[in-house]
């Protein structure tokens, strides 16, 4: 079986053994220092240095093959890099330990860990196969300084007699370092892919469930336009009814009826937006000053904030801040947002609109001085169909979907929306939108290009 780690995955775990070897190189160099220097055990120091001066040197050159490597991502190129880098490092560590008392010295338990970082990356086979190559580099290192081939080198100060050469010590040591190898391969190797195994199912379910919730989308998309055509059908015949000669008590059936349409058009109209921006619909991108929008948007709610008594004023720089967006979809979404306030402010109070330039950023406030939202509610306050308790106090007939729609059309201009609110005293609400490349020369005048706009 082969990992089913994907290339970008894998790329980032070699570099992270890259990183680890950095730390065992220095800590190479550290623990021979320590060792020879305070604690006065023999070692071959200059050797041992010159194994972690080695480990710098050839990490560097892995890290510069493997940034070639992932240049041109490729799974199986980057698997023959990590299983060089394990095979070089069991080699590197066998050395180490011929330098350091061999057999006798407890860094062999090194291996362990290279063992389940193998089994980690690599497939069940491969591991098996580094497995045993720690084992035959271990086994030959004990057989040739047994056998006098090579030279031993004594932990003089930390053992008291050397045992490299007591058979029934050599032979017992390598057993059960073998047998502790393949061991954790094996445990090691069963978690790992039945953890590879699990990712895939999820991965397989997340599609599954992303696939399956596209078609939701595009069914709700095509009923609610078939709904939104009957609707307008019904509202048309309503409309001329409530013109026509009636009176009494079927008048206010039909004024009622005629009342009840035109909110459940409204209601499918946000909900087939909200719809399309979940399926990915195209923007209509241009460049366009945000205080001209909002400066539109504040003559379409004009009406509504006259007849309830609101003061709305706006301080809006024509010319700047620009931003790149679809105009029609932000002037929207800003109409919305200022009838939101208009609903939920009392008679006589004041809403206040704001577009400014902040650094990269183009900013938009909306403050208004109405019911405000319950704290524990706020974070709660985009989600669909979630109405605030004193929201639905004020109106019981609501959508709930406004601000899903108002959320997730700004992050699709990579911009973002959030809310600042006390309950009883007012809500601020504030986008921040990327700003399009400006002309230097409208930046200058945007101290004298600012004008309100009041409706009282």
């Amino acid at each position: 079986m082969t990992s089913a780690v994907p290339d970008d995955s894998l790329v980032q775990r070699a570099h992270w053994l890259i990183r680890l070897r950095w730390l065992a190189a220095l800590s190479v160099a550290a623990s021979t220092f320590v060792c020879a220097r305070i604690l006065g055990i023999a070692l071959q120091e200059r050797a041992l240095y010159g194994i972690a001066v080695l480990l710098l040197g050839y990490n560097a050159v892995l890290f510069v093959l493997l940034r070639h490597l992932a240049a041109t991502p490729g799974e199986r190129s980057v698997k023959r890099t990590i299983n060089l880098q394990i095979s070089a490092d069991l080699i590197v560590l066998t050395v180490l330990l011929h330098f350091s008392g061999g057999v006798e010295n407890p860094l062999a338990f090194f291996f362990i860990f290279h063992m389940i970082i193998a089994s980690i990356l690599l497939s069940v086979w491969e591991s098996y196969l580094q497995a045993t190559l720690a084992v035959l580099l271990f086994g030959l290192l004990a057989a040739l300084e047994y056998s006098q081939q090579i030279a031993h080198h004594c932990l003089t100060g930390f053992v008291r007699h050397c045992q490299y050469q007591e058979g029934s010590y050599v032979l017992g040591t390598f057993f059960a370092f073998a047998v502790s190898l393949y061991l954790v391969v094996y445990m090691a190797s069963y978690i790992a892919v039945r953890l590879r195994r699990a990712e895939r199912a999820q991965a397989q379910a997340n599609d599954l469930l992303r696939a399956q919730d596209r078609i939701k989308d595009e069914y709700v998309a095509r009923l609610t336009h078939d709904i939104k055509g009957h609707l307008a059908a019904i509202q048309t015949c309503l409309a001329v009814a409530i013109g026509g000669p009636i009176s009494g008590q079927v008048a206010d059936f039909v004024d009622r009826a005629y009342r009840r349409t035109q909110k459940l058009t409204a209601f499918v109209r946000i909900l087939l937006r909200l719809t399309k921006l979940k399926l990915g619909s195209s923007l209509e991108m241009t460049v366009f000053s945000l205080g001209d929008a909002a400066g539109s948007a504040i003559e379409t709610v004009r009406k509504r904030a006259e007849d309830k008594g609101i003061h709305l004023s706006g301080t809006l720089a024509s010319s700047t801040p620009m931003v790149r967006a679809d105009r029609d979809a932000i002037e929207e979404t800003i109409a919305n947002l200022l009838l939101n306030a208009i609903k939920y402010t009392p008679a006589r109070g004041a809403i206040s609109i704001e577009a400014r330039a902040e650094g990269d950023s183009a900013l938009l406030e909306i403050c208004d001085t109405g019911i405000g939202v319950p704290a524990a509610e706020l974070p709660r306050i985009f989600d669909e169909f979630y109405r605030a308790s004193n929201a639905r106090q004020v109106e019981r007939d609501g959508t709930g979907l406004g601000l899903s729609l108002a959320r997730q059309l700004i992050e699709q201009h990579d911009g973002s929306i959030s809310v600042f609110s006390t309950e009883g005293s007012g809500t601020t609400f504030r986008i921040v939108l990327p700003r399009a490349v400006a002309r230097r020369a409208t930046e200058s005048v945007v101290a004298t290009d600012r004008h309100r706009v009041s409706v009282k």
